[in-house]
């Protein structure tokens, strides 16, 4: 908006980094040359004029004039508070500069013409509300300043160009943003502009203001607490002094701590990683969290029994007494505990003691089904070797951390189970009992199996790293013993680092003896009994393991006893029965009902499973031991049509493939065998597997799916007394398969007398008790035709004609 107005001559005034806007008055210092040149040459034009001085107020940066300058008015000329000259000019309008002249005086002179400002009225609206806008903020700004008498005064301006050259006054302006101001030569654009420099401003003073209140009351809520503190200690000081006890502040912790470490019988390393976090200790503040991790690592570290260790009890043979006391059977067990003790004796006897860093630990895995004395084995192990015992708890466990150790960066951080153990034994040689490893899982948390690899590996075990620790652990001089039901549920690599060791199940002789020896008493003990009050017979010990429990181990024949033994007190306590009483077999079935499991051979023959053609007699291995299990095989009315074969019983893929094997078989060798096979083309095959709530699965099965699919088909029955296992091929052949010994007690304990196994399977028969051999006919076979000779009981002239069909 130039003016078309008469051009201007005026002598310059020239501003270094500074700026004034119109309507501003303002001192000038008039010692400097320039300015006095200035204003004399105005006054000496004035007199020639009238009105006031005139001059032409320039911003000069960096040596630099500015585009526009301010017509100022020369005031007053005087005295300024310090008492050098000086004049007050007052700012007029904008003038924009033209080109110099000559005038009076040494100062310059220069053209210029006044810059339009006028603004059409009535306002626009938007202009209105720019208006409300910057008088509300600049409002507040002064407010916050305690400026209450300048406030008026901003509210009182009307103009919109006098209201945007009022924040020249502005201290938070930068001398650039003044000299964008005076050059912006529309009033609504230079208000629009004003407005935004002093939101902005507020905008920084209100996170500055933020900031500082923040930091304030961190302070003060440190100042607080160190004067809390500090009261906290000395109300302690008079504490521990008017109770007689001495004070340790936080230095004399530190050298507490430090003379711990060096008085302790540490290795050399954890020695001097102790030190070092003693260094950290003394270094860190009262209220640093990092105090209280380091004082409980060194208290973890000097808790460690580093280099203490129980003598090993080397007499041979009272430790195997002390095993055959506690426990009966388990004879691969304690021998593998006496090899242990006789080679830990030899190696001590010649100064062998540490071979290349490692001790004579030693790793064993104790496999077998509930009930046979795992657990409990592991406290008679440490008791035969005159060491201590811990047992640690695997089930369930599926954080890595659980047996590594969390790392000291988290808040709770504990060592592992493994250190754990260590320190709650008190000796770096304990017999550590692991229960259930195969019960270990893995999740998102890692996998704890993995982690028990270097814990369980002898080649590196005498360096084992806890993640909390830290430092290096001797576990090679640990016995670790580990207990697990299913040995397929240990991860291999972990399975390749244990010795394994089977605990297969009792025979029933080794029942009544254990019912005898160790059950009894110690359930009298618990039932409030003595041994001269309540006695059991032999006869009742055997028929309870016998017929009231049937299982691989005794603990549901331990709770046969206890129940038996409260019923007994009961009747007692209420008048039913003198005391001393002896339980025969007799009195069984008044006590505690009547038993609930009846070999099939004791049974009636026609209610016998086995009583009608297409039904065999199994033998398979479960998590619980060895088990008899029947197969069960129909044909299908041809009527139906519904060929093929039907197999049910919750059956694994390998199952299901001996299935298809064993009638193929047939098929192929029917007529061989004498049996009627045109039956298996047109009418559908059905094998059942009873008991279908249960999943089964392996080849082992094939031997006995066979023989019930000719029994079926021949009308022979099989006969009652056999049982049998082995898998099938199909040209007949009888291969091997695993747990002879569970599956020869399981047929003990089930009554049967005849046991059909694969040849190659001979040698297992080793393992296998005399007493068990002794009342089992044992027939190693090699083909199926032996298994059907064998098993099948002989054709009879009344017997059916006719095959046997489905329902």
């Amino acid at each position: 908006m130039a003016s078309t107005s008469t051009p201007l001559t005026l002598p310059v005034l020239p501003l270094d980094d500074e700026v004034v806007l119109p309507g501003m008055v303002v001192p000038l210092d008039l010692s400097d040359s320039e300015v006095r040149a200035a204003v004399e040459a105005a006054q000496a034009a004035a007199r020639t004029t009238p009105g006031k001085p005139r001059v032409l107020l320039v911003p000069r940066i960096d040596g630099t004039y500015a585009n526009t300058g301010v017509l100022g008015t020369v005031e007053q000329v005087g005295r300024l508070a310090d008492g050098d000259p000086g004049a007050l000019i007052r700012g007029r309008d904008r003038v924009r500069i033209g080109a110099g002249t000559t005038g009076p005086g040494a100062a310059l002179w220069v053209e210029g013409t006044r810059v339009d400002e006028t603004v059409p009225e009535p306002l626009p609206g938007h202009v209105t509300e720019l208006v409300k806008e910057y008088k509300a903020l600049a409002t507040a700004w002064l407010r916050k300043r305690g400026a209450w008498q300048v406030v008026d005064r901003v509210q009182a301006i009307d103009g919109v160009s006098a209201l945007a050259d009022n924040s020249g006054y502005s201290p938070f302006l930068t001398t650039d943003q003044k000299v964008e101001l005076l050059e912006t030569a529309d009033p609504v654009a230079r208000l629009k502009l004003a407005t935004q420099q002093l939101r902005d401003h507020l905008a920084e003073q209100d996170v500055a203001e933020s900031i500082a209140k923040d930091v304030q009351e961190g302070v003060d809520k440190q100042q607080r607490e160190f004067l809390l503190r500090r009261q906290l200690e000395a109300v302690r000081k008079e504490l521990r002094e008017l109770n007689g006890e001495a004070g340790k502040d936080s230095a004399e912790e530190s050298d507490d701590y430090r003379s711990r470490v060096e008085a302790a019988d540490l290795p050399e390393k954890v020695r001097e990683a102790a030190l070092k976090e003693v260094d950290k200790l003394e270094r860190s503040s009262d209220q640093s969290p990092e105090g209280s991790w380091i004082r409980t690592w060194l208290d973890t570290v000097l808790e460690m029994p580093w280099n203490e260790r129980t003598e090993d009890a080397y007499d041979i043979q009272g430790a195997q007494a002390v095993l055959d006391a506690e426990h009966s059977g388990l004879e691969d067990v304690k021998e593998r505990i006496t090899e242990y003790l006789a080679v830990r004796k030899r190696r001590t006897e010649r100064g062998l003691g540490v071979v290349g860093g490692r001790r004579g630990g030693a790793v064993l895995a104790l496999v077998g089904p509930p009930g046979v004395g795992k657990t409990s084995l592991g406290e008679s192990v440490a008791h035969a070797m005159g060491r201590k015992f811990v047992r640690v708890a695997l089930g369930g466990v599926r954080d890595e951390a659980e047996i590594r150790g969390h790392r000291r960066t988290y808040v709770g951080a504990l060592p592992g189970r493994v250190v754990r153990a260590i320190k709650e034994a008190g000796s770096m040689n304990p017999v550590v009992l692991l229960d259930e490893i195969d019960k270990v899982g893995s999740d998102f948390r890692g996998d704890p199996a993995a982690a028990l690899l270097e814990v369980l590996d002898p080649a590196q075990n005498h360096t084992f790293r806890d993640h909390y620790l830290e430092v290096e652990l001797d576990l090679s001089d640990v016995v670790f013993l580990a207990t697990a039901n299913v040995l397929e549920a240990i991860p291999e690599a972990l399975a390749d680092r244990m010795e394994i060791v089977r605990l297969d199940g009792y025979t029933e002789d080794e029942k009544v003896v254990i019912a005898r020896d160790h059950l009894l008493p110690r359930q009298l003990e618990r039932a409030g009994l003595d041994k001269a009050e309540v006695a059991i017979d032999e006869g009742a010990l055997r028929k309870l393991a016998g017929e009231y429990t049937r299982e691989a181990g005794v603990r549901n024949l331990e709770r046969s006893i206890a129940r038996l033994l409260r019923k007994v007190a009961a009747q007692h306590e209420l008048g039913e029965r003198e005391l001393p009483f002896t339980v025969r077999d007799e009195d069984l079935r008044s006590l505690i009902g009547r038993p609930h499991h009846v070999p099939e051979s004791a049974q009636d023959p026609a209610e016998r499973r086995t009583s009608v053609p297409g039904v065999a007699t199994g033998l398979a291995v479960t998590g619980a031991g060895g088990d008899v299990l029947y197969v069960e095989a129909s044909l299908a009315d041809p009527e139906t049509g519904a060929a093929g074969l039907t197999l049910t019983g919750q059956l694994g893929d390998v199952m299901k493939e001996s299935a298809q094997i064993a009638l193929s078989f047939l098929r192929s060798h029917g007529a061989e065998l004498e049996l009627p096979v045109g039956d298996l083309k047109d009418r559908g095959v059905h094998i059942h597997f009873p008991a279908g709530a249960v999943p089964k699965d392996g080849p082992s099965a094939g031997v006995t799916m066979t023989t019930a699919l000719a029994s079926l088909l021949s009308g022979r029955l099989v006969r009652t007394d056999v049982a049998m296992t082995g898998e099938v091929s199909l040209t007949g052949r009888v291969l091997p398969i695993g747990g002879v010994k569970q599956k020869l007690l399981a047929a003990h304990r089930a009554g049967v007398t005849t046991v059909i196994i694969p040849k190659r399977n001979e040698p297992d028969l080793d393992d296998v008790p005399a007493e068990v051999l002794d009342k089992l006919d044992v027939h190693a076979v090699t083909d199926v035709r032996q298994v059907l000779e064998l098993a099948l009981a002989p054709a009879t002239a009344d017997a059916a004609p006719e095959v046997p069909v489905a329902a």
